[in-house]
């Protein structure tokens, strides 16, 4: 049974399961990129001083967002936000939908235990939408990890919903040569003699990302999802960025931080 262990033998046995699930997965419905699709962000920010290695009981404000990539105004800039609302988040002109939950969390932030920490509640977010993603992006690996399950795979099996992770660096594959500076560049990550994703640049010149493949993704649809949410206009694939701004706003309104 899929769920969110507190237990590290548990999750580290569950991780295991899951990496085989998610192969089959991938080999048997396998997701279809297309440019017609909704996509989805999600994302966490913790209470100032929660983050870090944390605690449980941690404060969190997680977010979910969706976003068509047929909305290009994004080419035009970032000066999106008209929407403003008084009691929440801002929420951006291309934006299809936004939520937000606020909870505490149940354990500390460990390497390769991500899921004790952030899946529950980010589960509740993404749950919330009206209506589902069809790729979602989060903020964690894939099959880059040590049992080859990381949060991005756990998160897309619990919901199931296709996943696509997205880092800023490596976890435990080799590390990659740059890509070419030019938007759309990427090069191959390694894991053992697997390629299980890619480091893709999404703007000219800015520093690439780590696009991982997920749950019913591959590395190559991790890489084209990456970069059919993202824009000239910023090197965060925007449902993504928009989740870490929703969920940064709905803390700072919640702590009193807000003008």
């Amino acid at each position: 049974m899929l769920g969110w262990p507190i237990d590290d033998a548990e999750l580290r046995a569950l991780q295991h399961q899951l990496a085989q699930r998610a192969d089959l997965a991938r080999a048997q419905d396998r997701v279809v990129v297309s440019g017609e699709m909704l996509l989805g962000g999600c994302f966490v920010a913790f209470a100032r001083g929660e983050a870090g290695p944390g605690h449980p009981g941690d404060r969190a404000w997680a977010a979910a967002v969706t976003w068509h990539p047929t909305e290009r105004i994004r080419d035009e800039g970032e000066a999106l936000r008209g929407r403003s609302h008084a009691r929440g988040p801002r929420v951006a002109r291309d934006t299809a939908e936004q939520v937000v939950v606020r909870d505490t969390v149940p354990a500390p932030y460990r390497a390769g235990l991500l899921a004790e920490r952030e899946g529950p509640i980010l589960e509740r977010a993404v749950g919330a939408l009206a209506t589902p993603p069809d790729v979602l992006l989060v903020d964690a690996t894939g099959v880059d990890h040590p049992r080859r399950a990381g949060l991005a795979i756990h998160l897309g099996a619990v919901l199931g919903v296709p996943t696509v992770g997205v880092t800023h660096r490596v976890l435990r594959a080799t590390q990659p040569a740059q890509p070419a500076r030019r938007r759309g560049s990427s090069a191959p990550v390694v894991l053992g003699d697997e390629v299980v994703g890619h480091l893709v640049r999404t703007r000219d010149d800015a520093k690439p990302v780590v696009a991982h493949a997920g749950w019913r993704t591959d590395a190559d649809d991790a890489r084209e999802v990456v970069l059919l949410a993202s824009t000239p206009a910023s090197r965060t694939p925007v449902p993504l960025g928009e989740a870490r701004r929703v969920a940064r706003e709905a803390r700072a309104i919640a702590s009193g931080e807000w003008g």
